[in-house]
């Protein structure tokens, strides 16, 4: 995936090694590992902890220098040899060719015509460097004793990509050797770069993934170590923080969920040769035949020789693919900026509204979106605001009475209003926390546009200050869509106009008569809280891969995908596998790990 990185000459691992000691290396570490497992910093504090952060990992990395294992050559170098190992496994090799897009990076051109819906790309499962397959590599005894790793199936794929990458002998070289030097992920940047998207809702994100990847890597190294089932690991001599960062970035940027052999479970693997596509807006064309057990793709849209072929990643915001792929997406179809909305335990009415949300399937409290879209909310926030801004006796009306439930149903449509004076305050109060957002960023849209006709801007400083800009957009949106909607329902107040009346054949909005809840309720979608649900599954629907119940859909690189679930069509009767819905670099539970490991470490001797 050519968009997710840059392409660097690798240099030679021969280098001069840094002049220290392995006690002098070890209390550093130990060091870094006691700063990233100690407790959260109070909030505003958590930019002078990465600060704090950075400056250890950054002395590490000076005395480590010229240590890490790399190729002679650049990724072009070995393409061939990654096509010969891929036809010699049995996939699929003659519609296509890996080939340069300028900004892009590397990607995939059509070597011939190819239609809509046409598979064109299969990969087989003996190609790809699974969870399964790192267990019964060399790092397998580690494995089987270390929780981290049993845990956290990203942590095992990028110790066996490492491990792989060391071994001469190993069968995944070929792909391994194409994969970039380094990324354009937040891990990546410099602090000043870093700099540009404080007060941006990504900032918190960033500085989670860099001080959980410092925490990880820190804890390894002592595993490397001093770990007995350690002790035949190809890491030992060369295990850098450059090393460990390449690695996850490898992982987060390519990983993929799928089945097991046996069709029983989910794994995370790397997928060759099909994660060089680059993505576009669309749908889900990829999945998972397992019949043939093999990874399968179809074709987006009509390709024409010589074109580049897409797929599509997923409904992600352009924070997502900043964070965990590297690069940011421009116009973004499923871009969002997050809005937490709760209604106060103290408000008199709490216990009234709070009953109402839960019959409808919504939290009291929440993290939802608004949408690059028009109009910029879901039903799911829609239906949350209405029942945020009823009056006592307007929320009666949905707890009681023979019509109570079946109201219900018409909270998240947009046909269906409460009250004029409702939807007046619902975008009163959208308009003005939207504007109240906007003034929290130290720029002006303005200053952005202009910093961004710098020329001499960095990469990724260009990067950061689009994705500032681009949530002010979507808020400025949301600020001018609200005030229009107000204008508009004030006016119908103004008027006079009748109110829509809700009869009981609309309760065709369910999906189907037995349901409780409205299907637009029922789940909720890209605004769930999904930061603390690390490892959850999402189902997805390719179209294409409907037509086969033996394959499950496959998402390309880390998810974030919070917009939830779509439902089978009657008759495609599977169980999907997505991604992981969440930053895969961050865990409550891995950080609990590392901190009751630390201290047995604290007894090792140095």
């Amino acid at each position: 995936m050519g968009k997710k990185s840059r392409v660097k000459t690798q240099k030679s691992g021969t280098g001069a090694t840094a002049a220290v000691s392995p006690k002098e290396m070890m209390n550093l570490i130990s060091e870094l590992l006691q700063k990233c497992s100690s407790t959260a910093p109070s909030p505003g504090k958590e930019w002078e902890e990465y600060v704090q952060i950075r400056a250890l990992v950054e002395k590490i990395r000076k005395k480590q220098k010229g240590l890490s294992v790399s190729f002679e050559g650049t990724r072009e170098d070995f393409f061939s040899e990654l096509m010969a190992w891929a036809a010699e496994c049995g996939a699929s090799c003659d519609g296509f060719e890996i080939s340069n897009f300028a900004d892009e990076g590397y990607g995939l051109k059509a070597a011939k015509d190819i239609k809509a819906e046409e598979l064109f790309l299969w990969i087989p499962r003996k190609m790809l460097m699974t969870v399964e397959s790192a267990k019964n590599s060399v790092l397998g005894p580690l494995y089987s004793q270390d929780r981290i790793l049993q845990a956290m199936g990203n942590v095992t794929l990028a110790l066996h990509l490492l491990c792989e990458r060391a071994n001469p002998s190993s069968p995944w070289l070929p792909y391994i050797k194409t994969l970039p030097a380094d990324y354009d992920t937040p891990l990546y940047f410099e602090e000043e770069e870093v700099r540009h998207l404080l007060a941006t809702q990504a900032i918190q994100d960033v500085l989670s993934q860099y001080k959980n990847t410092a925490r990880q890597y820190a804890y390894f190294y002592k595993v490397i170590h001093t770990h007995p089932n350690a002790s035949k690991l190809p890491l030992k001599d060369a295990f850098t923080f450059d090393d460990y960062r390449w690695a996850v970035s490898s992982v987060m940027t390519r990983q993929n969920q799928i089945p097991t052999a046996d069709g029983s479970r989910v794994t995370l693997a790397l997928i060759p040769l099909w994660d060089m596509c680059n993505h576009t807006n669309g749908l889900i064309t990829t999945g998972y035949n397992l019949e043939d057990d093999r990874c399968e793709c179809v074709a987006l849209k009509d390709y024409k020789e010589g074109e580049q072929i897409y797929i599509f990643y997923g409904t992600r915001s352009n924070a997502e693919f900043v964070i965990h792929n590297g690069f940011f997406f421009e116009g973004n179809a499923h871009d969002r900026v997050k809005i937490k909305l709760g209604v106060s335990k103290s408000e008199r009415l709490y216990a009234m509204k709070a009953e109402v949300l839960a019959r409808a399937g919504i939290p009291a409290s929440s993290v939802f979106a608004l949408h690059c879209s028009e109009p910029p909310i879901t039903a799911q926030l829609l239906a949350f605001l209405r029942v945020f801004c009823m009056t006592e006796e307007e929320l009666r009306d949905y707890l009681v009475g023979d019509h109570a439930i079946n109201k219900i149903f018409t909270l998240g449509n947009t046909e269906f209003p409460v009250s004029w004076e409702n939807e007046i305050k619902l975008w009163t109060f959208l308009e003005t926390r939207a504007a109240l957002l906007l003034k929290t960023y130290k720029t002006t849209a303005e200053e952005d546009r202009s910093m961004l006709e710098k020329p001499d801007l960095s990469l990724h400083s260009r990067t950061a200050i689009k994705l500032r800009l681009a949530e002010k957009e979507i808020l400025e949106r949301a600020v001018s869509s609200g005030r229009a909607k107000r204008l508009h329902f004030q006016k119908q107040l103004d008027e006079g106009a009748p109110l829509p009346l809700y009869e009981e054949s609309d309760i065709a909005l369910l999906e189907n008569a037995d349901a409780k809840l409205p299907i637009i309720l029922r789940k909720l979608e890209e605004e769930d809280e999904c930061v603390q649900e690390e490892m959850n599954l999402a189902q997805i629907k390719p179209d294409a891969a409907c037509l086969d119940s033996s394959i499950t859909p496959v998402l390309n690189g880390q998810c974030k995908d919070l917009n939830g679930t779509q439902e089978d069509p009657p008759g495609c009767d599977r169980t999907n596998f997505s991604h992981t819905v969440c930053d895969l670099w961050e865990t409550l539970f891995l950080g609990n790990l590392l901190i009751f490991f630390m201290q047995v470490f604290a007894a090792t001797p140095k």
